[in-house]
Formats: structure tokens, sequence, C-alpha cells
């Protein structure tokens, strides 16, 4: 395999957010239904159920809301992941909640999506919810965002109601960091729009969503420069043919590695190069993001879990302390110099909260620099020790090494996750 490789990729990750009764649900069910991608058992358990609650056609949002509860009450409650594919492209779809309780789950659904979906009911235009996802998306670098004003239909295809949402939403993103926007006028449940062209909106001279998601160029959006391995496991299989061979096992964050390619080890800054790149199916001459792959080294240094292996010539930054943008997840509210667990790639150590330096008003994209308190789906800014240094790079520069999670010691639940601001 090459580099050439990684522009070749056809996995597109996705996710949905949007405020509740959006209809992000019916609309991932008609890119299933009308793109064929969903088993006959599957529509039939569907239709039958449709039937039962009395409904004349299916019911799209099925598809996806696979608790019972979500079912009983027609909404999202968790992160549902589902796979498709097309003749140009795979897919896999996280469909995330719209109550703004559940909004920590956008944040899981759409770490490591490619592009985001975010819905818009014409009749309500942009709302709270709106403003909150899209800063998340903001904060996450997802590198593409697709606004779907959804549910056209119940406002008679109004171009103008179209072009009204397309500018107040304009004003909302002026104020975030996004690369790539694009606007699609559909309605989910009568398929306008989502794989086939409308013949009610003539007006729109754009392509339908499945389309511009099967064209979307990612390529550029994997970090390829900067060469990050996580070591997560220590390979010795002591036996036959492998007695001596000691390899060292993890996903390629991010960059390329190269066979014969000088490394350094750290926090240990010891260095080496790399004799091997072994796969189940055989050694590499190079390995890139994401491919797991295990690594052995010229030289017998001292190598675990936690460490990094890095190209000698472009290392991470080693900071004990360092600035994040922290989404709070946890109905129990931050607990300032309280003792965490933090979670950065394979790496793990204690820590605490030093500082809150802002908090962000969702509704005016301001900062707050006066409350210190974080509860549940705040935003902020804070300032974190570590016990031991981590390998950090920016967040916006590395989406792997820029990211982190911090995990309550007293009930081992995830209460946050973080992105690492640049210094």
């Amino acid at each position: 395999m090459t580099t050439e490789n990684i522009d070749k990729n056809q996995l597109l990750r996705f996710s949905t957010a949007g405020s509740v009764d959006d209809g992000k649900s019916t609309l991932i069910g008609r890119l299933l239904y009308d793109s064929k991608s969903i088993f006959e058992d599957q529509l039939e358990a569907i239709t039958n159920t449709s039937r039962r609650k009395g409904h004349d056609t299916v019911d799209l949002a099925m598809f996806t809301d696979g608790l019972r509860e979500e079912r009983e009450q027609g909404i999202t409650i968790d992160v549902a992941y589902r796979y498709f594919t097309t003749p140009k492209r795979k897919f896999i779809i996280a469909d995330t909640p719209g109550h703004i309780q559940y909004t920590r789950n956008m944040v899981t659904g759409a770490s490591t999506a490619n592009a985001s979906i975010i819905l818009i009911d014409a009749r309500h235009g942009v709302i709270e919810q709106t403003k909150r996802h899209s800063y998340i998306a903001s904060l996450l670098q997802i590198p593409h965002l697709i606004i779907c004003i959804n549910k056209m239909d119940l406002v008679d295809y109004s171009e103008d109601v179209y072009k009204h949402i397309v500018e107040d939403y304009e004003k909302v993103s002026s104020k975030l960091v996004i690369k790539d926007i694009q606007f699609i006028p559909i309605s989910a449940l009568e398929g306008d729009n989502v794989v086939s062209r409308s013949e009610n909106m003539p007006w729109y001279l754009g392509a339908p969503l499945l389309h511009t998601l099967e064209h979307l160029y990612i390529g550029s959006d994997n970090n390829k420069i900067d060469a990050r391995f996580p070591v997560q496991t220590v390979i010795r299989p002591q036996r036959e043919g492998f007695i001596d061979y000691r390899g060292y096992a993890g996903r390629i964050g991010s960059g390329i590695f190269r066979k014969g390619d000088a490394v350094t080890i750290l926090p240990s800054g010891f260095t080496s190069k790399i004799k091997s790149i072994d796969t189940y199916d055989g050694s590499l001459e190079e390995a890139f993001s994401p491919m797991s792959v295990c690594m052995q080294l010229e030289d017998d240094v001292d190598v675990s879990r936690g460490d990094m292996i890095v190209r000698s010539n472009n290392q991470p930054t080693p900071s004990q302390e360092f600035d994040i943008m922290l989404c709070w997840l946890s109905t129990k509210p931050m607990q300032m110099r309280n003792k965490y667990t933090i979670l950065h790639t394979s790496n793990e150590q204690k820590a605490l909260v030093k500082d809150v330096v802002y908090k962000i008003n969702i509704n005016t994209l301001e900062r707050d620099l006066e409350d210190k308190t974080f509860g549940m789906n705040d935003i902020g800014r804070v300032t974190i020790r570590t016990t031991k240094p981590l390998m950090i790079d920016a967040y916006r520069e590395n989406r792997v090494t820029g990211s982190i999670i911090l995990i309550d010691d007293s009930t081992f639940e995830t209460v946050a996750a973080g992105m690492v601001v640049s210094k």
C-alpha cells in the first residue's frame, strides 16, 4: 500500500444533529430506504410496526430509533450508528439526539465524523439548539457541514423561507471556524432532494443530499504531516519463529511512517529507527492513519503502553499544564481542583481542573468571564494540570493527539470531552 491510497479511501463518516422533531431519524430512514440499503426482513418488520401504530405509510424513523423508549416516544435518545453503501462510497452514520439533555451524545457521535448534517425545521428556522450543535461542530473541527433545511413541504416549498434561513445561519456561522458549509432544502418525509432531485423546488440548482455525500472530498481531512503512533500494547509472541520478536502495536493517529524512519519515543526521548511495520497480512514499507500496525525498532529501547512513537524531526509538545475547550457531559457539576482521570490517546494520568478561563453563552456565542461553574452541556475554556506530561498537539492541527476525556474517579463516569487549545 502507498500514500496514494489515503485519498482513495471511500468510507465517509457523518453525523446528524438538530433539535427535537427536526426529522433526523426520518432523513436517515429515507436515505436507507431510497438507496435500497434496507434488508427485506427489516423493511417487513418496520412496515408491520407502522401499521400497528396506525400509520398509512412506513415510519422511516424506526430504522434508526432502535430503543423501545425511542420508538414509543418518537424521539432519539442514544446515538444510533448505521452502515450503508452505494456504488460510489461506503457510509457510517451517527444519528444523534436532539433534546438539550442529550446534547452530550452529539459530542460522542460527531467526534470522528468527516461531515455533519445539521437539520433545521423550515417552520422554526435557526434556534438555540442549532447554534449549540453548530458550535460543537466547530469545536470538534468537523471539516464539512451540510445544513439541511427540512420540512419544506410544510412551508409550500418556499424559496423565500429557504433564503431567509440561510441568511440567519450565515450570521451564526460567521462567528465559528468551519471550513466548508453547504445548504440543501429537503423534505425527508416526502423524499425531496434527499436521494433524488425535487420537482417541487425547481429554484434549487444544487445537488440532492446523497449526491453531495457521495462526492464530498475528504482526502485532505486527515493530518498526513504529523506522524503520531500511540502505543497500545507490546507484542511478545514467544513461539517458534518469533522467539526474539518485540513489536509495539497500536493505531496510527496521524501522518505516515516508513521503514527506516528515524523515530523518537516519548516521553523518554530515546531514539531509534523503524525496523519493520507488520500487519496480519504481512510487512509494509509504509503505513498511515488510521491503520492498525505493529512496529519493530532497530534498538532495544524501553517502550510501553501510553508511550508515543513520533518522527524525530516532528514532535508534539510535552505539556503538564495546558488549556482545553471543555464540553461537560455529566449531570454532576464540575468540581474545581477535584482529581479526575484524563485519557489522552493510549495514555492515562491523573488531572485536575486548575481554572475556568471562560464559559460560552450559546445564545450569543460570547464569553462569560465571571461564571466559574460548569454543569451538564456547558462549554468553555479551562486550564488542566496533569501528574505527568502528555504529548499533545493543538486540536485544530491534530484531532487525535489534541483530544482528551475526563473520568470521575468515584463513579467511573465519563464526565467531559476536551479539545486542546494552541498555546
